[in-house]
């Protein structure tokens, strides 16, 4: 609750909202986990081939890439969609560090990506291996913004007031 300016009175304010969602639940954090797994794997097969040479990794890892770059622009339309459909979203300086940095560790991995397929297994050891890492670093300052978002300004959470009248509104689902 918060007072309105000088009044005394209190007023709920409703949680920002995630503008893209699908029956009620925000698309953003169920596209996200995709490329963080595809991201951190590349580093992995990055660790495994720069230790073994063996070029399977570096294959598996020039896929995860690829398939964690698609991932990653997927996540990223929801977000700018959620990110410029809610003005309490904008206000946000945690939503800004957050889109900011992701573009910056996208165009490093979409580098990383262009890099081994120009290069071959060639721009695994060291280029790949650093970029991988710098990489996985970003993502753990922008998940941690994200999830402040989440945690502390309750972005995309439901309001208590929505869920209880659902909760009460709603007969009781049964199994099939």
């Amino acid at each position: 609750m918060e007072t309105v300016g000088g009044t005394g009175m209190e007023v709920v304010m409703a949680n920002p909202r995630s503008t893209a969602q699908i029956a009620g639940h925000p698309i953003h954090p169920m596209l996200i986990p995709f490329p963080v797994a595809f991201f951190v794997a590349t580093f992995v097969c990055d660790l495994v081939f720069w230790q073994t040479a063996n070029a399977a990794w570096a294959t598996a890892a020039i896929w995860l890439l690829g398939i964690g770059l698609i991932m990653a622009a997927l996540a990223a339309v929801v977000g700018l969609t959620d990110l410029l459909g809610d003005a309490q979203i904008r206000a946000l300086n945690d939503a800004w560090w957050h889109a900011g940095g992701n573009v910056i560790m996208v165009l490093i991995e979409l580098y990383n990506w262009y890099a081994r397929y120009a290069e071959g297994t060639g721009a695994v050891v060291p280029k790949g291996l650093i970029l991988s890492l710098i990489a996985v670093c970003i993502m753990l300052f922008t998940g941690w913004k994200g999830w402040e978002m989440v945690y502390r300004y309750r972005v995309g959470v439901a309001d208590a007031a929505e869920t209880r009248s659902r909760t009460i509104s709603e007969p009781p689902r049964r199994a099939a």
